[in-house]
């Protein structure tokens, strides 16, 4: 049996209009936060509301909203900046995937001695910081409870795993409210269901994070079909709970080189990490069917494509066909050459994902050669 090493730091809470309690959470660490937001959640006043409710609890709220779509990691200096100047005792990230690692690093650099770039070459940050609470509105994130994240280098915008120190993230909270329109449903849940896939089948996975990733999957595997069979079903609690399942078992285990190529790839070449995550899904699993078939058998059984007295390698190649299947149904991305790409540019992102640290708990040898390849099948 895997050892397991648990250690989860903050205070989660999920549900419908759970936001309701971000006042209490930021009162308990002083009267002043800093709120880290994408302008887009002015249109139906979500900030409003965030403001109103801390108020309400008596907590002042200073708004940054100048976060670009797929900003940098320099834009974090300026989110430290403006709450170290107003003596904020605290971050809040609202928003996607971007804004809630900005808000991080920044509450990083808040409280301490930490420079951006120092982190992003390997530092490991000071024990000092101002508390991060993560009120995220993207349907998945593997890293929101994770010990490191990722962000964006301006230098040459290659991506970079930065260490979080302990007890930096005092609250998340998933509120179903807040929930970014997930006008693309089936490309964020094959994103979804890539990541998962991929903690599921690392080396670092053991009976927690099993547990967790089947929730992940299942619920995935369960709005694609619903997706695929025009069913019009109301999918958002699966998404809510998927990403939770999804994030907790990544904390407990750690994604993969497909999870890495697909950051690296929006790090460079800023489209929509989901989309590159879903045309490099089927290269995945078919890797992870040559060294994984038993999990991957059990997937196909989470699927609903288990056959009965099927051998282990049938059963899982019956998960590869369905997602193909699904895909093409759905009629999502297939290939990096609808994004416009060109493969001769791509060698600096092999080497940025393979760089990342949890990589090497692939369940197969990770190579520039073989990443390489996966990139041109997915071509």
């Amino acid at each position: 049996m895997t050892d397991i090493s648990f250690n989860l730091d903050p205070e989660i809470i999920i549900g419908m209009d759970t936001v309701n309690r971000a006042g209490t959470i930021c009162k308990a660490y002083g009267s002043r936060v800093l709120i880290a937001v994408e302008q887009w959640l002015y249109e139906n006043h979500t900030i409003d509301r965030l403001t109103t409710i801390l108020q309400d609890s008596g907590v002042e709220a200073i708004v940054f909203d100048a976060i670009p779509p797929h900003a940098m990691a320099d834009v974090a200096k300026k989110v430290a900046d403006l709450a170290r100047g107003a003596r904020c005792s605290g971050i809040i990230g609202f928003g996607g995937l971007t804004t809630q690692y900005i808000a991080r690093l920044g509450a990083i650099i808040a409280g301490s001695s930490s420079e951006v770039f120092d982190l992003l070459d390997g530092k490991n940050p000071d024990d000092a910081f101002i508390p991060y609470i993560a009120i995220p509105t993207a349907a998945a994130d593997p890293f929101l409870l994770a010990t490191s994240f990722i962000a964006t280098d301006p230098r040459d915008r290659s991506v970079k795993l930065i260490k979080s120190p302990k007890g930096l993230c005092a609250a998340v909270i998933i509120d179903g409210t807040l929930s970014e329109s997930v006008s693309d449903k089936a490309v964020s849940a094959f994103d979804g269901f890539c990541m998962a896939l991929e903690a599921y089948g690392s080396r670092k996975a053991g009976v927690l994070s099993d547990v967790l990733l089947e929730q992940a999957l299942a619920r995935y595997a369960r709005i694609t079909a619903a997706e695929a069979d025009n069913q019009g079903l109301d999918v958002l609690e699966d998404f809510i709970n998927a990403g939770f399942f999804l994030a907790l078992g990544s904390a407990t285990s750690t994604p993969g080189i497909g999870t890495a190529l697909a950051y690296a790839l929006d790090g460079r070449f800023p489209l929509a990490k989901p989309r590159y995550s879903t045309v490099l899904l089927p290269s995945i699993l078919e890797r992870l069917v040559a060294v994984r078939p038993e999990k991957i058998a059990a997937v196909a059984a989470l699927m609903g494509e288990a056959a009965a007295g099927a051998s282990v390698a049938d059963s899982a190649a019956l998960a590869v066909d369905a997602i193909r299947h699904r895909m093409e149904a759905l009629k999502v991305p297939t290939t990096l050459k609808e994004f416009n790409l060109s493969l001769d540019r791509l060698v600096p992102v092999v080497e940025a994902a393979r760089n990342l640290e949890f990589v090497a708990f692939s369940p197969w040898t990770v190579t520039a050669e073989g990443v390489l390849d996966m990139l041109k099948e997915a071509f």
